[in-house]
């Protein structure tokens, strides 16, 4: 990294606050107004709507039939997984010296994802981390990091295991001509962002540039006012971040990530044997990973909603698992995962916006 783009990423204290309006979330309150009915109504729609596909009855049956204690267990095994988030950032503080405790990173971890449904994706979910690890008085370089590393591992290991999900069915023979061309659109993409991500590491000047046309691009479109520097600042960061990782900074952070997936897909393992359908490891790992990744790249949808229930519930009962309980475990598994933790999200915004 050149010297300027080094003193780009340690943002002084006085261009920190010059730029609070980029790196902060909007205010919460008009953005909970405007988005967050729409986004009940989608979660609504899709658990009212996604058990017709199976007989109500029947899914009905197999809800009151349900295991208490691997529920339980289910409910035990997320909160470990947030525990993993929250071990993450403070891993990632830990690599640039400074102190952030595993708690706070939970709490932040759960606010940010919750303003990332709200305002920008994961834009606005790394802001939004940026400006609670800062307030926790992590220097400017530990809190770019917090907001750009958790996202680049949790995104890494769901690609994993997506492309290991789509070899296993290409092995069964699950997949349609169309599915099939679906994926290799996807994989190609992907591939092709890790190449211009590789190339704009040797070529910092013109990948800046180039990312700034294309967002002052989608900002026309969306007929709404554009600065730059909230995309150079991020930009910079994600190449400090990259830098951080070929100097060895990348295993305690990428065993929080590896322990958030863990046990978040254990979560849904739980739900299928409390519905009494216990799967094997690779079915397990099919269902899962696809339908996430499907839901990151869906970013008009906030949480993937609708995508991410409904493909998992096709792949699983496409593997051999009856409707009904395909259906119920996938959406207790939402609920716990996704639902529960972004309704718990929200106060906690509030709580460290006010702080």
């Amino acid at each position: 990294m050149d010297p300027n783009e080094q003193e780009g990423f340690q943002a002084p204290e006085n261009q920190d606050n010059n730029h609070k309006s980029l790196v902060s979330p909007p205010p919460l309150v008009l953005k909970a107004g405007r988005y967050l009915p729409t986004l009940i109504f989608l979660g609504l729609a899709v658990h009212l709507i996604l058990p017709q596909l199976a007989s109500v009855e029947e899914s009905l049956q197999v809800i009151r039939t349900m295991a208490l204690w691997a529920v339980l267990l289910a409910a035990l095994a997320q909160t470990i997984s947030y525990m993993g988030s929250g071990y993450l950032l403070h891993s990632i503080a830990v690599t640039v010296n400074q102190k952030l405790s595993v708690p706070r990173g939970i709490l932040i971890t759960l606010a940010a994802a919750s303003i990332g449904l709200l305002a920008g994706g994961p834009l606005g979910n790394g802001a939004a981390t940026y400006r609670w690890v800062r307030k926790q008085g992590v220097s400017a370089e530990g809190s770019g990091l917090a907001g750009t590393l958790p996202t680049l591992f949790n995104n890494t290991i769901l690609v994993i295991l997506g492309i290991a999900g789509i070899l296993r069915l290409l092995a069964v023979r699950e997949l349609s001509s169309t599915q099939i061309l679906a994926f290799l659109l996807i994989l190609s993409g992907l591939g092709l962002g890790i190449a211009a991500i590789s190339w704009g590491k040797s070529h910092r000047d013109w990948f800046t540039s180039g990312a700034v046309r294309e967002a002052a691009f989608f900002y026309r479109v969306l007929h709404r006012p554009y600065t730059s520097k909230a995309t150079e600042t991020a930009v910079c960061r994600m190449f400090a971040a990259l830098d951080l990782l070929e100097k060895g900074g990348w295993k305690r952070p990428a065993m929080g990530a590896a322990l958030t997936a863990s046990f978040d897909m254990l979560t849904l393992y739980f739900f299928f044997i409390a519905a009494g359908n216990p799967i094997g490891p690779s079915v397990l790992l099919v269902g899962y990973g696809l339908p996430l990744l499907f839901g990151r790249l869906a970013f008009l949808l906030p949480g993937g909603v609708g995508i991410v229930e409904s493909t998992m519930a096709a792949l699983y009962t496409g593997l051999g698992v009856p409707g009904p309980i395909a259906v119920v475990a996938v959406l207790s598994y939402r609920i716990f995962s996704f639902w529960i933790p972004t309704l718990i999200g929200f106060p906690i915004a509030f709580y460290l916006q006010n702080r």
